[in-house]
């Protein structure tokens, strides 16, 4: 409780306690939902800070693969900048989680101090002589509300979404099809030079251009897919996720299969981007987490049913483990057989490591992610216990009834 919502004066009746108790409730009522639009803000930066610190350990790990295969080492400035910029994004990750943590023990503090003033009220409101608590109205506490209906915390959310929207595209942009275009420049300036000074050199300089050309536009059709396909507007979701499926699946070097059973259908706009900003959002998680196996099926019936899979290769059965092997330790001694048993459960154990590091499971902050999207849309999401498996249900929208067909003797005279 504030020191603004205290009462000026102290009741002077039971009637006045009554009505500050109310009033006390639909305070708290308000920075209750206040604070849920702050969980749930901190859990999208977690989340996206999360997504970059894994992006940043993969880079790491490509870098020094790609040194360790070439005879070389990684360069040390290039290797402190990646270990400073993979530092700093755990740490930040680790904050905004901290932060998370810190906001529901507010809102479990808060909530308990709600419901105990409720029942307090409830219970002063029991005596004869006090009269039903009246409706509760806004102090002065309060903060004014927005002229065009939203709360200033959600107006907030959402001019903070926007910007993280705006700086995470300009970012992209930067580091992508702006430095290619970039090095274009620089290249064509040196096709130019040849062109003066060596026209028969300059072939080579050309054909060069020409290819970042093309790798330039070919990114930046990727670019523009990633933030907004226009095929999904066109030709709706399956053809939509079939060419996501193929393209994250070539960029990853992983089979991704796509399956869709029964008699597609369009859905409405809001429905079919979220379904498909889902798929695709736990298809790339599934991807990053080092999966070998990617799958992912449509079932289209009364309702359209989505599954995401992944998976590694599991480990296969060691030879001493089958039964005849173990079985034939009573004709051992009994220093042979305890060493056999040890050997099979040393094995066991390996095996049992290696079914483990065969889940690929989809990381808690992509889950949380989709779980926000779902309960948004209306769409019932589930996760498998292990974490390998998405589904998500959604009813279909009711088939448009055709018209009724004229009779044999419409339109005659």
């Amino acid at each position: 409780m504030t020191d603004a919502a205290l009462p000026a004066t102290k009741p002077q009746s039971l009637p006045e306690l009554s009505a500050h108790m109310a009033n006390e409730v639909l305070q708290l009522d308000i920075e209750l939902a206040e604070v849920d639009l702050l969980i749930a803000q901190a859990r999208t930066e977690a989340g996206r800070h999360e997504s970059r610190r894994v992006a940043a350990a993969e880079k790491l790990v490509t870098a020094t693969s790609a040194a360790t295969s070439a005879g070389t080492t990684l360069e040390p400035t290039v290797a402190a900048d990646l270990n400073a910029q993979l530092v700093l994004l755990t740490q930040r990750a680790a904050l905004m989680e901290s932060q998370v943590d810190v906001l529901e023990g507010k809102r479990r503090a808060l909530a308990r101090f709600r419901e105990a003033v409720a029942v307090y009220n409830v219970t002063l409101g029991a005596y004869g002589d006090v009269p039903p608590p009246p409706r509760p109205t806004k102090t002065s506490s309060a903060k004014p509300a927005d002229p065009s209906g939203v709360p200033p915390a959600v107006s907030r959310l959402l001019l903070g979404a926007q910007e993280d929207l705006r700086r995470e595209i300009a970012r992209a942009m930067h580091d992508g099809p702006a430095q290619s275009l970039t090095n274009i420049v620089l290249q064509a300036q040196i096709v130019e030079r040849l062109v003066e000074k060596d026209p028969s050199k300059a072939g080579i300089e050309v054909r060069q251009l020409v290819a970042m050309v093309q790798q330039t536009l070919e990114a930046t059709k990727s670019f523009i897919f990633d933030v907004r396909p226009m095929v999904l507007d066109d030709l709706g979701l399956v053809p939509t996720l079939r060419r996501a499926s193929r393209e994250r699946g070539r960029r990853a070097g992983v089979a991704v299969d796509f399956d869709s059973l029964g008699p597609e259908r369009r859905l409405p706009m809001d429905l079919e981007s979220g379904l498909f900003r889902i798929l695709d959002e736990a298809l790339a998680a599934y991807l990053s987490a080092r999966a070998e196996r990617v799958s992912i099926r449509l079932d289209w019936s009364e309702e359209v049913e989505a599954r995401v899979s992944a998976s590694r290769a599991a480990a296969e059965l060691r030879p001493d483990l089958t039964p005849d092997a173990e079985d034939a330790d009573g004709d051992l001694p009994p220093a042979l057989a305890a060493m056999m048993e040890d050997r099979r459960a040393d094995a066991r154990d390996a095996i049992e490591a290696a079914q483990r590091d065969a889940i690929v499971a989809l990381p808690p902050s992509t889950w949380r992610e989709i779980q926000g999207r779902a309960s948004t849309l209306g769409i019932a999401a589930e996760l498998s216990p292990d974490g390998a498996e998405l589904r998500l249900v959604t009813d279909l929208p009711p088939l448009a009834e055709p018209a009724a067909e004229p009779g044999p003797g419409a339109g005659l005279a």
